[in-house]
């Protein structure tokens, strides 16, 4: 994720009662979509989609009355970008007990980008197994697609430019449930 230059030049777009009220959202949308979602299975995208994927479970329980599986998908050895960052711990890739063989998958992200994330999603999936179908569900699309990927669920369409940087920040990681929108740090003089 991007630096925010300053904590106080980024301005909140979404607070915890707003993500509260969009997951709630997606939540019924898949249920809608999947026609009450029994063969539903989420997988979190470590960090942020793994408590956001936990949280739409929940919602969907108490719209269904029934545990949806969840888990996480590690997508990190699939980047197309690791010899341009610095090397990154792996995360852990948690698949729900009875697996995704046949099962509607949906993908959960905070923030949906260039789509390079993702394409890394589906190629760690297609490792694990064969769903029946995979649905992406973001928090926040902010356009700046290098992929043709677009998702099924959207919290929140945020228009940026490039310039903007999107900090998502939830309770499980960082103390408090916020959506920010900031500007990048210049760079260094003389850096890259």
């Amino acid at each position: 994720m991007d630096t925010i230059q300053q904590a106080d030049a980024a301005r909140p777009v979404l607070e915890g009662p707003d993500i509260a009220r969009v997951l709630t959202r997606i939540a019924h949308e898949i249920v809608e979509r999947a026609k009450g979602a029994d063969d539903v299975v989420l997988l979190g995208i470590p960090t942020r989609g793994v408590f956001l994927a936990r949280r739409l479970a929940g919602k969907l329980e108490q719209i269904t009355g029934r545990t949806t599986p969840v888990g996480s998908l590690d997508i990190t050895m699939y980047r197309d970008d690791l010899r341009m960052r610095p090397a990154r711990a792996l995360a852990r890739t948690e698949i729900p007990g009875d697996g995704i063989d046949g099962r509607l998958v949906v993908l959960v992200d905070d923030v949906l980008f260039s789509g390079r994330t993702i394409r890394a999603a589906l190629d760690a999936l297609g490792d694990i197994g064969r769903p029946r179908a995979v649905q992406l569900a973001v928090l926040v699309d902010r356009g700046h697609r290098e992929l043709p990927i677009r998702a099924d669920y959207v919290g929140k369409n945020l228009p940026t430019s490039l310039r903007e940087t999107v900090k998502v920040q939830l309770t499980e990681e960082d103390g408090r449930d916020a959506v920010l929108l900031g500007l990048r740090e210049p760079a260094a003089p003389g850096g890259n």
